[in-house]
């Protein structure tokens, strides 16, 4: 090797910083996420009873902080490692997790387009088997309220879905008082009210239909969801593709770091390949140089 300095491929400083920035807050937030699942489940006696989880009939909220917080926490993890550490491996498992995320939500909007009266269908079984269990689980029955309450609507398809649930049903052997009524989540806001009134919805429904609708939400959560969807499909549209954007932009940057990690390894292979070249040459030079030369010895 000559004295010139060798210049080789140089990892970027920018891209590897900027990954690990950015997964560092995905990381932590996920941690967050999934504490405070735990912390639910702990506060509910999950935990010490793990065979109740599949007890709940509908769906349990604090799965949705774990399983997203679960996803965060891996790809943060990954994405943040992996850059501090220029490590292929977890770069490239980051990169190939979130294009299977990105394809999956790909399939989902597509289906959800093309099979759109059996994802119609299954809405409204998901949102009947959660009636029945509105009473099972606190966090269920409040997920069930805010969203009765923020869309006006009461039951799937109407107030008489709550018939599923045992004690809002009509039928005589129903002893509750809360019979043939519904949540008060359904009942129509009064401005004039601070308080809220949570026996509103007590024999609503044992009224006429032309009375009810003075009192409670009429409508059904799934028609107003749909008419959500549509009032709000320039927002909806935007945020799906503002996080595709982002998964692309994440998938391009872990990639190209990955690219600059491999080449920098390239070159350092190239360099020490060029100093044992370098070096067997001294030896070799050196070796006919004692050889050639006449020995001292000889007269």
């Amino acid at each position: 090797m000559t004295g010139n300095h060798y210049k080789g491929h140089e990892v970027s400083c920018c891209i590897k910083y900027f990954i690990f920035g950015f997964n560092i807050l995905f990381w932590l937030l996920g941690m967050a996420l999934v504490a405070i699942g735990l912390w639910a489940w702990s506060e509910k006696g999950v935990l010490s009873n793990i065979s109740s989880i599949t007890d709940l009939g509908g769906l349990d909220p604090v799965w949705l902080f774990m399983v997203v917080g679960g996803v965060m926490f891996i790809l943060g993890f990954a994405g943040c490692i992996g850059a501090l550490r220029e490590n292929t491996f977890l770069l490239k498992f980051f990169s190939v997790f979130l294009g299977i995320i990105f394809f999956l939500e790909l399939t989902t909007g597509v289906l959800a387009f093309v099979f759109k009266d059996w994802i119609k269908d299954q809405l409204n079984l998901f949102i009947n088997n959660n009636i029945r269990a509105y009473r099972d689980d606190i966090d269920l029955q409040n997920l069930i309220d805010f969203t009765q309450e923020y869309w006006d609507c009461c039951g799937a398809f109407g107030p008489d879905d709550w018939n599923l649930n045992i004690y809002f049903n009509c039928t005589d052997a129903n002893p509750s008082r809360e019979k043939c009524g519904v949540p008060f989540s359904c009942c129509t806001k009064d401005p004039a009210e601070d308080v809220i009134n949570t026996q509103c919805g007590y024999d609503i429904r044992a009224k006429p239909d032309a009375e009810q609708k003075d009192y409670i939400n009429v409508k059904g959560c799934v028609p107003q969801f749909e008419k959500w969807l549509q009032d709000n499909l320039t927002l909806v549209a935007g945020i799906f593709i503002g996080v595709a954007l982002l998964q692309i932009f994440g998938i391009c940057l872990a990639q190209n770091l990955v690219s600059d990690i491999e080449a920098v390894r390239a070159s350092w292979t190239l360099q020490l390949a060029s100093l044992n070249m370098a070096r067997n040459r001294r030896l070799d030079y050196l070796e006919r140089s004692i050889y050639q030369s006449p020995s001292p010895f000889v007269l």
